[in-house]
């Protein structure tokens, strides 16, 4: 008779060990994932968490949609414009001209571009992309247009003003020295 009891808690313990009596060790476990739903779209996802001011989860939201459909245009595009907000400037720049280069089509790869290069001070080389920009868009696009209408003013303000808290420009003055022959003095 003693070993009923002794035998009767082996087989409780035993059962508890293998699930058999509803405890588990997966208990808290989720349910496995149905491989046949499809998910949200990374880019998708992406494109709201920029509009929501979420600028490292749109990143990683953009790195899922590079993983699930591969680097085209799109994700290379998103990739730089994330990084641009994030003021990673030079990933930026390297991703968007990267989606300028697999479709120099693309609008917004070429007016993001632009927009780094301005970050960067590449005014000339921003205002060159712009226009590529507004000409691809017909002029459709008013940040587009207005983006190069900067890039316009910033460049010429550059080329015909010296810039602001840089060393004076020296003052030149041509004089005369015999018959035809003239020295160019300046003021340092």
């Amino acid at each position: 008779m003693r070993r009923l009891p002794a035998l009767a808690l082996l087989l409780f313990l035993a059962a508890c060990g293998s699930g058999g009596l509803g405890f588990s060790q997966d208990a808290n476990r989720p349910p496995p994932a149905d491989a046949r739903e499809k998910g949200v779209d990374g880019l998708l996802v992406g494109h709201r968490l920029m509009a929501a001011g979420e600028y490292d989860l749109a990143l990683k939201a953009y790195l899922r949609a590079a993983a699930e459909t591969g680097i085209n245009v799109d994700v290379l595009s998103a990739l730089g414009s994330a990084n641009l907000k994030l003021d990673r400037l030079g990933q930026a720049e390297q991703l968007l001209r990267r989606a300028v280069e697999l479709d120099p089509s693309f609008v917004p790869a070429q007016n993001n571009l632009g927009v780094v290069l301005m970050e960067r001070g590449k005014v000339g080389e921003a205002r060159v992309v712009f226009q590529q920009a507004f000409a691809l868009d017909s002029g459709q696009t008013d940040s587009i247009r207005e983006n190069l209408k900067l890039a316009i003013a910033r460049s010429e303000s550059t080329v015909y003003s010296k810039p602001e808290g840089g060393p004076e420009e020296p003052k030149y003055n041509l004089m005369r020295r015999g018959t035809g022959a003239y020295v160019l003095l300046t003021q340092l």
